[in-house]
């Protein structure tokens, strides 16, 4: 597996990290703990170090399944998670809280549930209006000062948020959503990102499973899979988008690939610090997306793929309205 710098933080990590969300929350059921054990073990024999989590993928269950898995490896993986919610009765989400009380309060509770003694990057899960971002980054700082978390990170905030935040404690990563579906980061972030020297971490790289070929208009998700509130997942836009799938497998073929390995290898080739985190729950699929790092993208494929790409209008919007406002602030 090969190796990547996040920005000029000097934190090296795998090409590909693993997003584990999917494993206990969002996509449906929780899947089998101790299968998915067994898979976070198996991506660090293929050579996978860099692993995603937060309190509130569950909430709480996914950062004790990825300490429990992680745990008899823990000197060779860089494990994140994140701070900013804060959870009613029953778990289920009621709001954001990035008041520097409450960041030092989750930092504890997740240092628990992972069993380890310091968080390796620390993000604030989505930007609080009614916290200046100032007090956000000197909160993990402090943190930072006790040994309790080693890098600051923040989560689809905009281009002013992150500039005022870097200039309290120094970001070290960025993560937000990008892929060959989602490039509007290329607009702003990225530029702000290669000036400031921090590293980007795309999530939904495969969009939400989309780009792997294996959706389309037919397809049906659990009641509790939150692509049933996705704008981009109604099936008349799933029908739309097939245009860039089609895209996708017309280079994969030639390239001897799958769809999913392109959209990687197509992310993979946009900078050098640039890590995306798939997420899967099947160890086939763990396979597929590590084998995209070795896919190689000339500057043909992918004048080609911007090309191609520019024609295909993306139908139907990523998040539902209410969930967008909390992003790109």
């Amino acid at each position: 597996m090969q190796k990547r710098k996040l920005g000029k933080s000097g934190l090296e990590v795998s090409a590909l990290g693993l997003g584990c969300m999917g494993m206990s929350y969002g996509y449906g059921p929780a899947a089998d703990k101790q299968e998915m054990i067994s898979l976070i073990r198996a991506a660090v024999e293929r050579g996978i170090t860099f692993f995603d989590t937060a309190e509130a993928y569950g909430p709480f269950t996914n950062e004790e399944l990825v300490g429990e898995a992680l745990a008899p490896l823990r000197d060779h993986v860089v494990i994140a998670t994140k701070f900013g919610f804060k959870f009613g009765p029953k778990g289920e989400q009621a709001g954001l809280d990035s008041r520097p009380e409450h960041i030092k309060q989750v930092a504890e509770g997740s240092l628990k549930r992972l069993g380890i003694e310091a968080i390796d990057l620390f993000y604030q899960h989505r930007v609080d209006p009614d916290v200046p971002i100032e007090d956000v980054a000197g909160a993990v700082r402090e943190l930072i000062r006790e040994g309790k978390v080693k890098h600051f990170g923040l989560s689809e905030a905009g281009v002013r948020t992150i500039r005022r935040a870097h200039a309290v404690q120094p970001v070290m990563a960025l993560q937000s959503e990008y892929s060959l579906w989602w490039r509007r980061p290329e607009g702003e972030v990225l530029p702000t990102l290669e000036e400031l020297g921090i590293g980007f971490v795309p999530f939904s790289p495969l969009g939400k499973g989309f780009l792997t070929g294996k959706i389309d208009e037919n397809t049906t998700f659990h009641s509790s899979d939150f692509r049933n509130i996705v704008p981009r997942f109604a099936p008349e836009a799933r029908k739309a988008n097939q245009a860039l799938v089609g895209l996708l497998g017309k280079i994969a073929e030639r390239k001897k690939a799958t769809p999913a390995q392109i959209a990687l290898a197509w992310l993979l080739a946009q900078k050098p610090w640039i890590v995306p985190i798939p997420g899967t729950t099947k160890r086939h699929r763990l396979d597929e997306n590590i084998g995209a790092v070795a896919v190689e993208l000339t500057a043909d494929d992918l004048r080609e793929i911007d090309s191609a790409g520019s024609k295909i209008m993306i139908q139907g919007a990523r998040y539902p309205e209410e969930l967008e406002k909390r992003t790109g602030l």
